[in-house]
């Protein structure tokens, strides 16, 4: 199987419809593919993802909606793709569909694949409800369960978790993962919440306004965003951004920021060299892991320092949330919980230059990358 990278996509009255896609990046079956960006970024995949299939391929797409799960198959006679959507209701039976037609799988089978599917999405308790005494979230879990139990090739799923409480949805990302590993079948999740395509995803697509930024392992996409984009979507907190004014001295390049005047590394000084932006106004962005209030670490790096006023202080337990504000931007460090520093506090904070990533104002590409 392989992955739709989509390219361009336009929004008419009814649909997302893509403009070019070309095929690439091979899937094996053990893959999972996220789909992430923010709403309506065009990452549906029953909107997107299959309709271009059928473009692309030549096969002749068909989909019917079967106890509110969507499926589509083509005419290859081999595939078969589950999308899963919330849906109302919960019924323990199942069936099979073969060549267009439906079949009644035999009672004890039925028994043993709803009660095993309402184990692993924590339902035993409720087999004997009607869909009136559900709630939204377990009206979830059981469409996600009637997925499961017709053992399909592929997994579409749009937002499966998105009604589900903090508690809940950690726990089903691990049971989906442990789901994955035993099933060895390929996911298209579709997820706004960039946690969920970090935790679940090998491979990742970043989508914004119907294009898509970026394509990689979740730890690419992590240390080398492409763009301003992927580099504000991809981690939580998100990266940090300031404007700052590149300074050429000779084979040394500064970045300008306030009274900040930060060094950069030679390779990441050459490449803004090269490219000619000696005097230009860039984009400065670093993680929030990467801003360092240790007096030893400060000392040890003179060149990037910088000092703010600490306006929201946030103990987490394992680790502290030290937000300020620099030069119009509000930034955020993630720093020791054993830390001094607190609300109304004006200190230094040294930047890890290795870790600086350059990006262009006009177009928001990574220089440094």
């Amino acid at each position: 199987m392989e992955l739709t990278t989509l390219c361009y996509i336009e929004k008419d009255d009814k649909y997302l419809m893509l403009h070019r896609v070309s095929k690439k990046n091979d899937v094996n079956k053990d893959k999972w593919i996220g789909v992430g960006g923010h709403f309506e970024s065009g990452e549906s995949p029953e909107d997107c993802l299959l309709r271009e299939v059928k473009e692309e391929t030549g096969l002749t797409l068909t989909s019917y909606r079967f106890r509110g799960i969507l499926t589509f198959n083509f005419n290859d006679n081999e595939s078969e793709y589950i999308c899963l959507y919330t849906a109302d209701g919960f019924e323990g039976e199942l069936r099979e569909c073969d060549e267009g037609t439906l079949e009644w799988v035999p009672k004890d089978e039925i028994d043993k694949m709803v009660r095993e599917a309402a184990k692993i999405l924590d339902l035993e308790a409720l087999l004997d409800r009607k869909p009136k005494a559900l709630s939204g979230g377990q009206r979830q879990r059981v469409a996600m369960g009637r997925a499961i139990v017709r053992n399909p090739k592929v997994f579409l799923m749009d937002e499966p978790l998105s009604n589900l409480d903090a508690k809940l949805r950690g726990q089903m990302r691990i049971e989906i993962s442990k789901l994955h590993q035993r099933l060895g079948t390929t996911i298209i999740y579709v997820t706004h919440d960039q946690t969920e395509a970090m935790t679940l995803g090998t491979r990742i697509v970043v989508m914004s306004a119907g294009v898509v930024q970026q394509v990689d392992t979740p730890q690419v996409l992590y240390d080398t965003p492409c763009n301003l984009f992927v580099a504000g979507f991809i981690g939580s907190p998100q990266m940090n951004f300031v404007d700052a004014t590149c300074v050429v001295e000779g084979n040394r390049v500064f970045l300008q920021a306030g009274a900040a005047k930060i060094e950069l590394p030679e390779t990441k000084a050459k490449k803004l060299i090269d490219g000619g932006y000696n005097g230009k106004t860039v984009v400065l962005g670093i993680r929030p892991e990467d801003i360092y209030d240790d007096p030893a670490v400060i000392e040890a790096s003179p060149n990037t320092v910088i000092e703010a006023t600490i306006r929201v202080y946030e103990m987490l337990g394992a680790e502290v949330f030290l937000h300020f504000d620099y030069e119009g931007s509000t930034m955020t460090a993630r720093v020791n919980p054993r830390t001094t520093t607190r609300t109304g506090d004006t200190v230094k904070f040294a930047l890890d230059a290795q870790k600086i990533h350059v990006f262009d104002k006009e177009t928001e590409l990574t220089i440094t990358n």
